[in-house]
């Protein structure tokens, strides 16, 4: 049932020089279906990430937050390769879910013959259920065999959840002349609503970036993609987003954030994880709607984003636009219980694409219901809130919510 989602042709998701990838049916929580996928990066890559703020967080992104993480950094070791798992989260499971994660970076670094500050593990799935360590540590082996520089699109396979299709996209663009190669995963299709990242992303690209440079870009693309979109208002215990600059690329090393080709690399590295996100959210849980919800006219693009949140989180405006039901009182109620306190509502225009619905405030006298309901009838819609009190504009992108979300949840473990 996903929304518009784009034809994904294998072929076309390019290699990335320095990168490879391999996956193994490991058994974790249903026979026949690639759940271990292993990301090897050759020596002298950088690697920066950002992770769930979710105080339950699921224990890989403890493990790599407190130690992992920070000793590689300390120790000058880079980051050799990425483990996941589907089908358990190793969330809620304590000090053995540690000791698991652990155990699973030490037998890939054994296997692989790196240390083991230098794995980064990840785990999605069922939370508050053990990891099966042992099949996890069975399929590793398999995984490290079949890596391949072209295994992205089986990579995506490897890490959907209650994702209906694989995601991934793939670009080359050119920065001062040299092309750059970039290609993505990602996976989520419920309890989205990052607090920093992710459900899960991975997106390698071969420019060489100094480390404090990747950290800040990272940090930059999460903002302005993953941040910006939720099926259901849900923070998981295990979002994490993964940058991975290999070098390889012709590009001279991009060591400061003031350089040009840093801003062109930046902006097509953060397209592309706008397209990542966005996937998540065409394909989210029993959606039959894309809708984008833009806030501008704001004070702060704090404010404009927390109005746009309060629209895309409500599930009385997210089952309006399900129905095609032109209740859009609904969307000015959510503008006003957003939290800003201090907002004149006889400022505020409300847009459904070009159709003028609210005016200074009010229903637009001109606003018929037939072009409301003609508009919300479209499989992506417009959203566009005005409040008259500043530039500053934010953007997020949601999906409906039908009956098929509660169905699939409700079934979710059996």
């Amino acid at each position: 049932m996903a929304v518009n989602f784009p034809s994904i042709d294998p072929a076309q998701l390019h290699p990335v020089a320095g990168v490879t990838l391999g996956w193994a049916e490991a058994n974790i929580r249903k026979p026949n279906r690639k759940d271990v996928l292993v990301i090897s990066v050759d020596e002298g890559a950088t690697v920066a990430g950002v992770f769930t703020l979710n105080r339950f967080c699921a224990a890989p992104v403890t493990v790599f937050a407190a130690s992992i993480w920070s000793t590689w950094r300390t120790g000058g070791k880079g980051i050799r390769a990425l483990v996941v798992n589907t089908g358990n989260a190793n969330a809620g499971t304590g000090e053995p879910g540690m000791a698991h994660a652990r155990e699973t970076c030490d037998e890939l670094a054994r296997l692989a013959g790196i240390a083991p500050e230098q794995v980064l593990p990840f785990s999605t799935g069922v939370i508050l259920e053990p990891l099966p360590i042992d099949r996890l540590k069975a399929g590793l082996p398999a995984a490290l065999a079949n890596r391949q520089a072209a295994h992205w699109y089986d990579a995506a396979q490897a890490i959907m959840t209650t994702d209906t299709l694989p995601k991934a996209v793939s670009r080359q663009v050119k920065v001062d002349g040299h092309t750059v190669t970039m290609t993505g995963i990602s996976k989520g299709a419920g309890m989205i609503k990052p607090n920093m990242a992710t459900m899960l992303g991975f997106l390698a690209f071969d420019a060489n970036i100094a480390q404090p440079v990747l950290d800040e870009l990272v940090k930059h693309v999460a903002d302005r993609s993953f941040n910006c979109v939720t099926i259901d208002g849900d923070t998981s215990t295990n979002d994490s987003f993964i940058l991975i600059a290999s070098g390889k690329s012709s590009l001279p090393a991009i060591t400061s954030t003031d350089s040009p080709a840093y801003v062109a690399l930046r902006d097509a590295v953060t397209e592309t994880a706008q397209t990542l996100s966005q996937l998540i959210v065409r394909d989210g849980e029993g959606a039959t709607k894309f809708m984008t919800v833009q806030v501008e006219g704001g004070s702060s693009v704090a404010e404009c984003r927390q109005i746009a949140y309060a629209i895309g989180h409500s599930p009385l405006v997210k089952t309006a636009f399900y129905a095609s039901d032109p209740n859009l009182g609904r969307i000015l109620a959510a503008i006003g219980y957003a939290g800003v306190t201090d907002l004149d509502v006889g400022k505020i225009d409300l847009y459904l694409d070009d159709v003028l619905v609210a005016k200074a405030g009010g229903r637009n006298p001109e606003y018929k219901e037939e072009d409301g309901q003609r508009v919300m009838k479209k499989a992506e819609i417009l959203i566009r809130v005005v409040l008259g009190r500043g530039d500053a504009q934010a953007t997020i992108w949601t999906c409906d919510l039908s009956h098929d979300y509660v169905s699939i949840n409700a079934d979710y473990r059996s």
